[in-house]
């Protein structure tokens, strides 16, 4: 079974450090950063460079290589991991807001597994749609278990 989501798993990461918070960072693709940067700054990237997200939330770096770096202002979108408002994206490809995955898990609908169906049919695109530039079912899942955490405690 050939999905974005997969594809991202059975690859290697090379991580280097943020320059800024000093995280390690997640290999992305370059089509991520192709889709998701703003002209103005998708008209300074290096194609033929490795580029790594940082997933520090109180880091205002993206993405970064060597020698340049881009923050969440270069972005086309909010990133999950750098802005925890309700109306950003946990699933980028389905339209899974923290909101939208709220109210669906108080009225006892199984988000995971609506979009793990759509994964399997082979309709995500997480390398374009997904700053991470991998599947957000893990990000998803996180976020299902804290509002369980939260209402239980």
């Amino acid at each position: 079974m050939d999905s974005c989501c997969q594809n991202h798993f059975q690859k290697s990461a090379t991580f280097v450090r943020c320059p800024v918070c000093h995280q390690k960072g997640k290999s992305v693709q370059i089509i991520t950063i192709k889709a998701l940067l703003h002209p103005q700054a998708l008209e300074t990237i290096d194609p033929e460079s490795n580029y790594a997200f940082c997933s520090n939330s109180f880091c205002e770096v993206v993405y970064f290589n060597g020698v340049q770096f881009y923050g969440k202002d270069s972005l086309k979108v909010l990133v999950y991991q750098k802005d925890d408002a309700l109306d950003v994206p946990v699933c980028y490809c389905f339209g899974w807001t923290r909101k939208r995955l709220i109210q669906a898990i108080r009225s006892s609908q199984n988000p995971v597994e609506f979009i793990r169906e759509h994964v399997l049919a082979n309709r995500c695109g997480c390398e374009v749609n997904n700053p991470q530039g991998s599947c957000c079912l893990g990000n998803v899942t996180k976020f299902i278990q804290s509002i369980d955490k939260g209402s239980s405690g």
